[in-house]
């Protein structure tokens, strides 16, 4: 089987590392692909819990943007205008934004970035309201203008951009394949033929697992852990869905789940959802190549992701509007 390598700017690779050593190693049968080198184990030396301090004196370093920048967009004039930021989001993921039940914050990539944003445009990183999101409520929210933004590691592809506009990427992953710590069974795409493979509904997961795996049984479900109570109750044999979301999970959860691919199939560019025309593109775009430029994509990225999963090769963020 082809093996799908990821490029230096897709960040998420340099992590396996780390979810080897904390879940994949709890299993005697490993993929049959190489797993991540683990030489000098390093298990020890990574501490999962984000660095939370250093996240939000980060945060607290954003400049805010000076009024003419504001004034000339209509969509973050409305947002200032407001007073506060109408947010899309999720807390339930690890990596990217998890919510701190003691602190009432939420920590991760995706947090660092609409936090970031949410001060450069309003001067207060905590003036927003939220709303939850699943993977099939993204476009519904924006549709109906109940949201200014949607930040859910939300994959851009031309089905989605029919719908709704997209600032970015800010982020590249693929997919995995997910299966229970004690399953030696799947140890490749190949393997998922004949088997209950579950889905995020309104993800990419299903015509993902169409195109690569189209022997298999698709099961879909609204929820990552609903996903995961299917695959621990043995409904279901594998769980397929962006790898960055995996690696939480393991990360999690160590001993409880090895990734049988940790990486196959295309590009999964992750972008910002606005309301399809909206100018916000342009404002949002803007911003995350000043975040980018000042190096608070790259210090985010250690705080959130390299610090936590043991990653150590060097990574850059995407091309915007690549």
């Amino acid at each position: 089987m082809k093996k799908f390598m990821l490029d230096r700017r897709q960040a998420i690779s340099l992590g396996f590392t780390a979810a080897a050593s904390l879940g994949l190693t709890a299993c005697s049968d490993g993929p049959s692909e190489p797993a991540a080198d683990t030489k000098g184990d390093n298990t020890a030396a990574v501490n999962t819990d984000i660095d939370k301090d250093a996240f939000d004196k980060l945060v607290a370093t954003v400049e805010q943007a000076d009024d003419a920048t504001i004034q000339a967009n209509s969509w973050a004039k409305a947002i200032k205008d407001a007073g506060t930021f109408r947010l899309g989001a999720t807390r339930t993921s690890v990596l990217f934004s998890q919510l701190d039940e003691t602190t009432g914050k939420v920590y991760g990539f995706d947090a660092a970035i609409y936090l970031s944003l949410i001060r450069y445009i309003l001067g207060d990183e905590n003036k927003y309201d939220y709303t939850q999101m699943t993977s099939d409520t993204r476009e519904s929210v924006l549709q109906n203008d109940n949201v200014d933004a949607v930040f859910a590691t939300y994959t851009i592809n031309d089905k989605r951009k029919a719908l709704v506009s997209f600032a970015g990427p800010y982020f590249v992953a693929h997919q995995g394949v997910l299966v229970a710590a004690d399953n030696s069974d799947i140890n490749s795409i190949d393997d998922l033929k004949g088997k209950k493979v579950a889905v995020q509904s309104g993800s990419t997961g299903p015509q993902i697992v169409e195109e690569y795996a189209p022997e298999a049984e698709v099961q879909e479900f609204s929820k990552d852990d609903e996903c995961r109570a299917a695959l621990e109750q043995g409904r279901v044999d594998a769980y397929v869905v962006d790898n960055t979301l995996h690696m939480g999970n393991i990360v999690k959860n160590p001993g409880k789940y090895r990734l049988a691919v940790d990486s196959f199939g295309p590009e999964d560019k992750y972008g910002i959802g606005l309301k399809l025309g909206s100018d916000g593109v342009d404002f949002v775009n803007d911003f995350l190549k000043k975040f980018e430029d000042d190096g608070k994509w790259a210090e985010f990225y250690k705080i959130c992701i390299a610090d936590r999963t043991g990653a150590t090769a060097e990574t850059e963020a995407p091309v915007l509007g690549d």
